[in-house]
């Protein structure tokens, strides 16, 4: 482990898809409190790729040739399918490795548990990668509730859709249910933790899940979501990959008035295009696509906070030093996988 509490936090990423090379890979390379020090990738055409983009990395093959280098390491993200999470954390975790856990965290909420056991056995961190909740319209959307001027809210909606029907192209398409597949675990992982963070504890939960992919073996390819929280709020979710034409991102009811957004945050797009997260344009969503606040015939456009990605490394990087709690408690997505086992078990 860093000795010092100044010391760069030396950095593994495990997998080079989407994951790795959008999220993890910018954001850690971004920080000057971490160093990015092993890229485990068994494609070789993303290993030459991991090669050019981050040339002071160490690019290995496998999870194995990884651990040999345990000793030289602080932190390890996993940003693997799903169905590899339990096992590549447990070990890294067995080695004295802080760990990052991509979403969806683990398959069931049982292993999770186990895990979340094993770090504070072992005397390390555990956090999960639930980067929504940095999403430039859902931290608008906290601060229009916190500016009380919705009144009280009544209903919450929530959107993650797209045109794809010929499907993901990656582990999405053919991972199991028991595996952690489909889309309620993947993006039904952000949208039910974004709602419990705004509204609360869930106390009832109802689920449409259905297959429509090219791949008819595979979990859910889209979902609806129905949850009435503790606090009265009832949170309608929608996940689809196979929409022609989107709602919208959120619309929220209150006894004074509404609020609706349209549009995804654009972190994604501009960190897969090569935008680093230093950009002074990065996070900024266009005022074209600001949410409207008020009433029919009476609304205003809200000017969005700023998209925040890096905050979750940033956070990170304090509580490893001692100096804050963990971005992600994993008690939070621990209850998130519950609601979805619950979901399952109705569906």
């Amino acid at each position: 482990m860093a000795e010092a509490a100044t010391a760069r936090i030396r950095t593994a990423v495990v997998g080079f898809g989407i994951s790795g090379k959008v999220f993890h890979a910018p954001l850690i390379a971004a920080n000057p409190d971490f160093s990015l020090d092993v890229i485990v990738t068994s494609n070789g055409r993303r290993a030459a790729e991991a090669a050019r983009l981050y040339p002071q990395a160490r690019i290995v093959a496998t999870p194995e040739e990884l651990f040999a280098l345990a000793a030289d390491l602080d932190l390890v993200i996993l940003g693997t399918p799903p169905h590899t999470h339990y096992g590549l954390a447990a070990t890294a975790i067995a080695h004295g490795l802080h760990v990052v856990v991509d979403k969806p965290f683990v398959p069931t909420s049982a292993l999770g548990e186990e895990l979340v056991s094993r770090a504070a056995d072992g005397g390390v961190q555990l956090t999960v990668f639930q980067n929504r909740r940095w999403d430039a319209d859902f931290l608008t959307l906290q601060k229009v509730l916190a500016s009380g001027e919705l009144g009280e809210v009544t209903s919450f909606e929530s959107r993650f859709e797209w045109w794809r029907p010929e499907g993901f192209g990656n582990w999405r398409d053919t991972v199991s249910l028991a595996e952690g597949g489909g889309i309620l675990h993947d993006l039904g992982a952000h949208l039910i933790d974004q709602a419990i963070q705004l509204f609360g504890p869930v106390e009832q939960t109802y689920g449409e899940t259905a297959n429509r992919g090219p791949h008819p073996d595979a979990a859910d390819t889209e979902a609806f979501v129905s949850l009435l929280h503790a606090s009265g709020v009832r949170t309608r979710l929608w996940m689809n990959g196979m929409v022609a034409q989107a709602g919208a991102r959120f619309h929220v009811l209150g006894s004074r008035a509404g609020y609706t957004k349209w549009g995804l945050d654009g972190q994604e797009p501009a960190l897969a295009g090569g935008m680093p997260p230093s950009d002074p344009a990065y996070g900024l969503d266009p005022q074209e696509s600001w949410g409207l606040l008020g009433i029919d015939g009476a609304t205003s456009p809200v000017p969005a906070e700023r998209g925040a990605y890096p905050q979750f490394y940033e956070k990170l990087a304090a509580a490893l030093r001692g100096q804050g709690p963990l971005p992600v408690d994993p008690a939070g997505p621990l209850e998130v996988l519950k609601v979805i086992e619950g979901i399952y078990a109705l569906a």
